[in-house]
């Protein structure tokens, strides 16, 4: 057996079936709204790269430093064989756990939506882990996953806070299919980022050069390009608030002027008045007792709480009832 293995769940056209879907949908509602999950293109996880290594923004650092001082007490109260990483990109931090997983782990099994991401980083970590199974699926996680026949027990893997990004309707469907996907002695570790003042939320999402915008007005180059739109960058401003009710970042952009965007591929036209916004992204933060109930839920028990030093992230390792 080989490996290195790759299987494509996601249909070659199912990206952009389900892009014209979300720019239908988001562009026609009111108030205006697009998943971020099109903000990652080439251009778009680029600036993102270099969004994780701006100053205001901790999560990564905060993130790694946990993985970094737990990935050992991870491994002794798993025993995981399999490693599955959901939305695994380059699985830069997952190298601390893998390290800590060896010798018994047998397979790691990233998930992500690109292809190319997903070569990369699995040949890279043959290249340095002799003896490891990759078994890499292209796949969309939010949309019902299938697992590949791997040995037991496993440590299902969600970091970076992604899960902040679903609405908590979705958070709790989502969750509960991950439980469905975990049997007896199986984990989950979550990486959760933590609510705390105002002032540090926003400027991570907000940076003073100006990345953070970049990275946000990106996803009108990708439906310029995707559906032939006229979307142009510079008619928006980019905007990142704090919602003190539902505890969350939201990042929108907003019409400097009335407008249109012509949409022909979706035979649309999108009018925008002036300072109307359309919603990106939401980041969710978290508390402890709040992230035990939504475990709860989905029949999961939070067995450990870890944060950084600072108290700015948290991961949780949570096990099946």
């Amino acid at each position: 057996m080989s490996p290195f293995q790759l299987t494509r769940t996601l249909a070659e056209n199912a990206a952009g079936a389900a892009l014209r879907a979300d720019v239908r949908h988001g562009l026609t509602r009111t108030p205006k709204e697009l998943p971020p999950k099109w903000f990652y293109d080439a251009r778009g996880s680029e600036l993102f790269e270099e969004i994780t290594r701006l100053p205001e923004y901790y999560p990564t650092r905060a993130e790694r430093e946990i993985i970094v001082a737990r990935a050992s007490q991870v491994a002794a109260a798993t025993g995981a064989r399999t490693l599955v990483e959901l939305g695994s990109g380059s699985s830069e931090k997952t190298r601390h756990l893998i390290d800590a997983l060896l010798p018994d782990l047998a397979a790691y099994v990233p998930v992500d939506v690109s292809r190319s991401a997903l070569e990369g980083a699995g040949r890279a970590l043959l290249a340095e882990r002799p003896g490891l199974l990759v078994h890499a699926l292209v796949a969309d996680f939010t949309g019902g996953l299938t697992l590949p026949d791997t040995p037991g027990p496993r440590l299902v893997a969600f970091l970076g806070g992604t899960i902040g990004n679903l609405p908590p309707a979705e958070r709790r469907e989502f969750l509960r299919a991950i439980r469905g996907m975990l049997a007896p002695g199986d984990a989950l570790l979550l990486g959760t980022d933590l609510v705390k003042d105002e002032a540090t939320l926003v400027a991570a999402y907000d940076d003073a050069a100006g990345v953070t915008a970049a990275f946000n007005k990106n996803v009108l180059a990708v439906i310029d390009r995707e559906l032939g739109a006229d979307a142009r960058p510079e008619d928006f401003d980019h905007v990142a608030l704090w919602d003190r009710e539902h505890e969350w970042i939201e990042m929108r952009l907003r019409a400097r002027h009335a407008l249109t965007v012509k949409i022909p591929e979706l035979n649309l036209v999108v009018p925008f008045g002036a300072g109307e916004e359309l919603r990106t992204e939401i980041s969710a933060k978290f508390r402890q007792d709040g992230v035990r109930a939504e475990l709860a839920a989905a029949g999961l028990t939070l067995a450990h709480w870890w944060t950084d030093e600072a108290g700015r992230f948290a991961l949780s390792l949570a096990t099946a009832d």
